[in-house]
């Protein structure tokens, strides 16, 4: 769903999956989302000072990570976690900070999607937030990961 796919395959598969939902129907199943950590694309990460006037005066050093990411699949996916491991100089890892979906998601999203634990991120939607995160004073970079927790 990125842009990547040709446009056979994509109206095929829309195709299959209507008839799938038709047979689900007739047959009673439960039709839910998958956990597919493929599906996800990082398509931007940013990380800077809250108040970029204040910089080194700021003593907590809060920062603001704007992360976006996309279900690339042609089906809804469930919610990952992100985890921002930050960085010394030396690349040693100091910090781990992990957000749930209810977390990462804009509320305002949440609040028109009331299920979407249950039926997912749609095909092909980008998410865009911004995370508020005190950064240690020696922290000199970042890595952003998506992940499913381990049941």
């Amino acid at each position: 769903m990125d842009g990547s796919s040709s446009a056979i395959a994509t109206s095929s598969f829309s195709l299959l999956q209507k008839l799938d939902e038709q047979l689900c129907r007739a047959l009673g199943c439960v039709n839910r989302s998958v956990s597919n950590f493929a599906a996800w694309k990082i398509t931007s990460v940013t990380l800077s000072p809250e108040n970029a006037r204040e910089g080194l005066k700021n003593v907590l050093n809060q920062s603001v990570l704007q992360v976006e990411i996309q279900n690339r699949l042609a089906i809804p996916v469930l919610f990952p976690n992100l985890e921002i491991s930050l960085t010394d100089a030396e690349e040693s890892e100091i910090k781990t900070i992990q957000f749930s979906p209810q977390e990462w998601l804009p509320t305002a999203w949440q609040e028109s999607h009331p299920d979407f634990l249950r039926h997912g991120a749609p095909s092909g939607e980008i998410f865009a937030s911004a995370l508020p995160i005190s950064l240690p004073q020696n922290a000199a970079g970042y890595r952003v990961r998506i992940f499913y927790p381990e049941k």
